[in-house]
C-alpha cells in the first residue's frame, strides 16, 4: 500500500516478544521496524515480567537489535507508586544509557459517567513533564478532551513520535481511521507539517469491526491517503505564505 515502516508494540502475542521473530518478519516483508511499545498497557502487566524498568531495558534492547531509534512508553499507573516516583529521571537515564529515546505517551484521565480519575503518574499529559521525546496519539487526546496542537506546541521539539487515528467525546479509547472523529486530524498534521515535525508519524487505528480483509484494506488505504495529504507542504509562492 505504501506505508514505509512499522512499530512494533510488544504484547500477548509470542511473536512479537521474540527479537528474532520480529526482525526476520521485517526481513521477510521488507519493511523497517523504526519503533518498539514497551509492553505497558493493562492487558501485557505480565509479559517480560512484572518489573517495569525491566521491561524498559528489554525494549531498548529489541529496538537496537532491528534498528528502530525510539520506544514508546506509557506514564507509570498510580498504584505502580515506586515506578512513577522517579519515572522521569529514570526515562532520561534510559536514555543516556541506552542511546534510544524513549518517547513518553499522552494518556487521559479514566472517565466513567461525570467522573474523572486520575489514573497516570506523574501525568496523563506529557507536556507537564521534563521529558526530552514524547508521543502524541490523537485517540487519547479525545477522551482527555484536550486540544492535540496546542499540546504539540507546548512540546515543541520534544514532540518525537505520533499515533495518527482519531476520536470523538466518549470515554472509549477508540482509534478511529483519522477523519472520522473529531480531533481535528487533517488541521494536527497541518500543523506538523508547517512546524517542521520530523519524527515518525505511525497508523494506530482499530479495524476490528471490518468484516473482511478488503474492508481492512480500505481502511488501511484511507488512512495512509489522509496522511500523505495533509502532511504534504505546497511550496508558497515568491513573496508568500506556504499553502
Amino acid at each position: 500500500m505504501g506505508y514505509e515502516a512499522v512499530e512494533v508494540m510488544v504484547g500477548i502475542d509470542a511473536l512479537s516478544q521474540q527479537i528474532d521473530a520480529v526482525r526476520q518478519l521485517a526481513e521477510h516483508h521488507d519493511l523497517p521496524i523504526s519503533a518498539i511499545h514497551a509492553p505497558c498497557l493493562l492487558f501485557t502487566q505480565r509479559v517480560w515480567g512484572v518489573e517495569p524498568w525491566g521491561k524498559l531495558e528489554r525494549s531498548a534492547a529489541m529496538a537496537k537489535a532491528v534498528g528502530a531509534e525510539v520506544v514508546v512508553v506509557h506514564p507509570p499507573f498510580r498504584w505502580q507508586r515506586e515506578y512513577a516516583r522517579d519515572f522521569v529521571n529514570g526515562i532520561a537515564a534510559l536514555e543516556e544509557s541506552s542511546g534510544i529515546a524513549f518517547a513518553v505517551e499522552n494518556m487521559y484521565p479514566w472517565r466513567a459517567s461525570k467522573r474523572r480519575m486520575e489514573m497516570y503518574l506523574p501525568s496523563w499529559d506529557p507536556s507537564a513533564e521534563d521529558y526530552a521525546n514524547t508521543t502524541i496519539d490523537l485517540s487519547h487526546a479525545a477522551i482527555a478532551q484536550s486540544d492535540p496542537v496546542a499540546m504539540a506546541e507546548r512540546l515543541g521539539p520534544r514532540l518525537r513520535h505520533i499515533h495518527l487515528t482519531d476520536g470523538t467525546d466518549s470515554a472509549k479509547d477508540e482509534h478511529l481511521v483519522p477523519g472520522r472523529g473529531d480531533m481535528g486530524a487533517a488541521g494536527f498534521l497541518r500543523h506538523l507539517a508547517a512546524t517542521g515535525f520530523g519524527g515518525e508519524v505511525v497508523l494506530e487505528i482499530n479495524t476490528r469491526r471490518c468484516t473482511t480483509r478488503e474492508e481492512r484494506e480500505a481502511d488501511l488505504r484511507e488512512s495512509l491517503e489522509f496522511a500523505i495529504e495533509h502532511l504534504t507542504v505546497v511550496p508558497a509562492e515568491p513573496g508568500g505564505e506556504p499553502a
